[in-house]
């Protein structure tokens, strides 16, 4: 037992002493404003309570507080009928309230009666009624659900243990507020009682013991009794309101004196309410202000101690909690390992690009790269990874970066105000701008103002908009890395899409003979070489009829390769056009590479002298030149033998200029040979 449970202790103990003991008038007073205050907190505390827990101890509570009115109605009446008189407060309501008329305080009385039996007890016990049974009927469904989170692991066993015991608390407070309730019609009833009893016996023992007339003892009486009715019964009222009210609050684990305590002044400005209301009642009525200010300014002290120790205990809450947090962040393997995500894909530019990404000012690069990606898993058939878009204060006003996987791969300027031209091949002198470099393909361009634009257009310029420069550098970076992009998670992910449609063909390639590294190591060598990846169904025949013959993934993508040979050739050919003009490399060339591939057992690879492999790459380089000086692709055939040394000899310096052999062409197109590579 603490400090905090003497005050219950103490109100149980007079409750007692108010049905065996005659109190003075004043005291009856005082006991019946704190009866009225009770009243007005525990509404107050209702109609605030946001949790039910949080007033769980109202059953009981409810009990207390029908005993305590039940009590001073007993005090009264003993009062009323043995001294004529109750005190000034009901004395103060028998004659201030109702204007001293006993006929009209009677009505006013009885009225207070109907609406408290008739309304509201009556509504507040069929509700307490129906929530019980509902409960109680609920309560094996939410055990079978917290059962069931509990067996899916979305909770521990201390949070279902906790929901277990929150459901039978609540069972247990809609069962006493069932019970409840019935004390509530009950004080009505016995209000009724009361009444007719101290209005009866005090004319009889007015008339008989204190020698007055019928109508001195009529009038003396039942205002005594009306305003004793009056006093009890507006308390009752509000009680019966809050019964209303926290029907539905669930139970408590506390004891009846600390939860009293705790929950009844867990709102310490409420006390001010009270307080305020208390004071008017001494200030603007003839209720004695002797009685009413000290209650009033005790609910004011109790109310600024308790704020104020409120907010200190919520101030070194907040702190230790900030400070465990702040350690178990810095304790927390997590607090590291989170800073070793690298995102795939990484767009930085500095704040002066910061509208290209910004919807309120018309940025719309967001939208561009949705659709860069929705086309690129058109074109290439992969999932390009989310990109992450950040400003970074390190890099100049309108510089940006793109990085891949962390690693800086390009970087640009734009200029937001301004637009880019690309020449035609003619310059125009009349165009003015500042020179700068199409960050995509490297071609010479000009920064021109908007008044500039039309002219451009004219002279025969292609002039593009900043957004659209970086969505095209964006694109272009992708692709060129495509091949850094698929891991083994993402094939992994297209190997379980293609299951959906061709089980039977994933299920021959994969697991066996081929893991999903050996896959991804194929798509990835096509990737590097700008092969679309989007038709996985040939691309798994190939490796279900090659996978058993070898696991040399080189010799692998040849064979993936020829069976993409009506995809290559299409990729290759020009608009309208049956013919494919290439370069091919002449007998001796492809004989000295012939004879030049080392066979071991970790694989085969190109070893030529550095003269030979220095005149190769020279010749190769300039038979490329002169085509492409003739406004025509450059693209080497070779023999299916040869094809991918010739690709790993000349990739480091020409890694863009594609390589065919024979076998990875239809038979119908015709090919025209506009160049030959020979050696000495």
């Amino acid at each position: 037992m603490t400090a905090r449970d003497l005050p219950v202790l103490f109100g149980v103990i007079l409750i007692i002493a108010m049905l065996v003991i005659p109190f003075p008038g004043w005291l009856l007073s005082v006991l019946i404003i704190i009866n009225i205050t009770l009243a007005l907190i525990v509404i107050l505390v209702s109609m605030n309570m946001k949790e039910a827990l949080e007033f769980s101890i109202f059953p009981s509570l409810l009990l207390l507080l029908t005993l305590f009115r039940l009590g001073l109605n007993v005090s009264t009446t003993r009062s009323i009928l043995s001294k004529g008189e109750a005190g000034g407060v009901v004395e103060a309501f028998g004659s201030f309230v109702i204007g001293g008329n006993a006929l009209v305080g009677l009505v006013v009385f009885l009225i207070l009666i109907i609406i408290q039996f008739m309304v509201i007890t009556k509504g507040s016990e069929r509700v307490s009624e129906v929530a019980a049974r509902f409960t109680l009927d609920a309560m094996p469904g939410k055990q079978m659900s917290i059962d069931a989170d509990l067996n899916a692991g979305m909770i521990s066993d201390s949070e279902a243990r906790v929901r277990r015991e929150k459901i039978q608390r609540e069972a247990d407070f809609y069962g006493a507020m069932d019970g409840a309730s019935k004390f509530v019609k009950g004080d009505a009833i016995a209000g009724i009682i009361i009444t007719i009893i101290n209005i009866v016996f005090g004319i009889i023992i007015g008339m008989v013991q204190m020698d007055l007339s019928f109508g001195e003892s009529s009038q003396r009486f039942t205002l005594l009794t009306v305003g004793d009715g009056l006093v009890s019964q507006i308390p009752a009222l509000l009680i019966s309101t809050a019964t209303g009210i926290v029907v539905t609050r669930a139970a408590s684990d506390g004891n009846l004196g600390s939860d009293v305590m705790s929950q009844m002044f867990a709102y310490p400005k409420l006390l001010y309410v009270a307080g305020g209301t208390i004071a008017g009642l001494g200030l603007f009525t003839p209720i004695n202000d002797i009685l009413t200010l000290p209650i009033a300014g005790l609910l004011a002290a109790g109310g600024f101690y308790l704020s104020k120790n409120e907010t200190r205990i919520q101030e070194i809450e907040t702190a230790v909690a900030d400070e465990d947090v702040e350690m178990d962040d810095m304790k927390s393997p997590e607090s590291v390992v989170n800073l070793l995500t690298v995102d795939p894909i990484e767009f930085e530019f500095g704040y002066g690009l910061i509208p290209l990404a910004d919807t309120n000012q018309g940025g719309d690069l967001l939208d561009r790269i949705v659709m860069i990606r929705r086309q690129l898993a058109i074109e290439l058939g992969i999932i390009v990874p989310v990109v992450r878009i950040r400003d970074n204060i390190q890099l100049q006003p309108n510089e940006y970066r793109i990085k891949i996987k962390g690693n800086e791969m390009a970087k640009g300027e734009l200029l937001l105000d301004h637009y880019m031209a690309m020449s035609p091949g003619i310059e125009d002198e009349s165009i003015e701008g500042i020179d700068t470099v199409e960050p995509a393909f490297g071609l010479p361009a000009k920064w021109i103002s908007e008044e500039m634009k039309e002219a451009a257009e004219l002279s025969g310029y292609t002039v593009v908009d900043p957004p659209s420069v970086v969505s095209t550098h964006i694109t272009e970076i992708i692709k060129n890395n495509a091949n850094a992009l698929l891991g083994r998670q993402e094939t992994k992910q297209l190997i379980d899409h293609l299951k959906e449609s061709y089980p039977i063909l994933v299920e021959e390639v994969t697991p066996d003979p081929l893991s999903i590294g050996d896959i991804q190591r194929v798509l990835a060598k096509l990737l590097k070489e700008r092969v679309s990846i989007r038709n996985l169904p040939i691309i798994f025949e190939a490796l279900a009829d090659y996978g058993r013959l070898t696991n040399d993934t080189d010799l692998l993508t040849e064979y993936v390769r020829q069976g993409l040979s009506r995809q290559l050739t299409r990729q290759y050919l020009l608009d309208g056009d049956d013919s494919l003009r290439v370069i091919t490399l002449s007998g001796k060339v492809e004989k000295t590479i012939a004879e030049g591939i080392q066979q071991t057992e970790h694989g085969n690879y190109l070893s030529l002298d550095p003269n030979t492999t220095q005149a190769l790459i020279e010749n190769i380089a300039g038979e490329i030149d002169r085509v492409s000086m003739l406004e025509q692709s450059a693209i080497i055939l070779c023999s299916p033998a040869v094809r991918m040394y010739v690709k790993q000899l000349i990739e480091p310096y020409l890694p863009t200029v594609p390589i065919l052999s024979y076998n990875e062409l239809e038979s119908t197109v015709e090919v025209q040979s506009v160049g030959v590579v020979n050696i000495e």
